[in-house]
């Protein structure tokens, strides 16, 4: 923490649009110095290569940071054929150059059989772990280990451009899904060498980039303005149902006992009055059960 810095407590979700060349963490502190927030987190990380929406979370709403963690990601990717680089990106030395002897035809034919589930291989520069130590690390030390396929769903990938050897792509995935290991198995898929050049993140779950700010926004606003630009912590849960509860059961959840609920088991966001009180759980029995818990202000 910065010496002589009043640090307050700030409950909320600001969607930031981080710029390229900047890490996740860096962007998550420069926020929350704008935001003097005594808490803070994010939902998960986006490459210093990458643009886009990285939801932030203060306070309360960290809790639920992970709720969105699980959420598919929306990108636009710009993909370079005819080299590879050793990290898969555009930062990366290029190791290998061939010719791009492919046509439109050709690419547009190769797209359907990364649709769906596919298996991918998790790239070395990865902050995967083996033995305790991110794989990046490793690969850094000119290692490489063997690494297993996961299983991950693109449910959308569309072709938005091809000319001169590159094309952008509209890529929607599942979680754990690399858009790096996707531009090196669509090369492989042509006969040819591909990496990552940008990408750009437009949504997480039912988060989009549109609705998002920049940090050199937030720095020209005065505070209250600023504050204006967090979204409630439920905001990060909403694919769930809400349920509401009376004030008799609603304290009996704060102080983590179940209740009775009618509806489909499943994880829920439970209020008392407007109020969000946290996340629940209903059984197949009608039992609502406690799982996170928000802290009365």
């Amino acid at each position: 923490m910065s010496i002589g810095k009043t640090w307050r407590r700030v409950d909320g979700v600001l969607l930031l649009d981080k710029p390229t060349g900047m890490t996740s963490n860096s962007a998550l502190q420069a926020a929350r110095r704008l935001f003097s927030a005594a808490k803070a987190g994010h939902t998960g990380t986006l490459d210093p290569l990458a643009s886009g929406l990285l939801p932030l979370c203060f306070g309360e709403a960290t809790k639920f940071a992970v709720d969105l963690l699980a959420a598919d990601k929306t990108y636009e990717a710009e993909l370079q054929f005819g080299a590879r680089t050793a990290t898969g990106d555009v930062d990366g030395l290029v190791v290998e150059r061939c010719p791009v002897n492919f046509r439109l035809a050709d690419l547009e034919a190769a797209l359907p059989r990364f649709r769906g589930t596919v298996r991918q291989i998790p790239p070395m520069y990865s902050a995967l772990k083996r033995d305790g130590k991110p794989l990046y690390e490793l690969a850094r030390q000119g290692l490489e280990v063997d690494r297993e396929a996961r299983e991950v769903t693109i449910h959308e990938l569309t072709l938005l451009d091809f000319s001169a050897g590159r094309c952008r792509l509209r890529v929607t995935c599942s979680k754990g899904t690399y858009i790096r290991s996707l531009a090196e198995d669509l090369g492989k898929a042509l006969a040819s060498l591909a990496h990552l050049t940008a990408l750009r993140r437009l949504a997480a779950g039912p988060l989009a980039v549109s609705d998002a700010v920049t940090l050199e926004q937030l720095a020209a606003l005065a505070d209250e303005d600023r504050r204006c630009w967090l979204l409630a912590p439920d905001r990060l849960l909403q694919s769930l149902p809400p349920v509401y509860l009376d004030d008799a059961d609603a304290l009996r959840f704060v102080h983590g006992n179940p209740v009775r609920s009618s509806g489909l088991p499943g994880k829920c966001r439970v209020y008392g009055g407007h109020r969000l009180l946290g996340l629940g759980e209903r059984n197949e029995q009608g039992s609502l059960r406690p799982r996170r818990i928000v802290a009365s202000a």
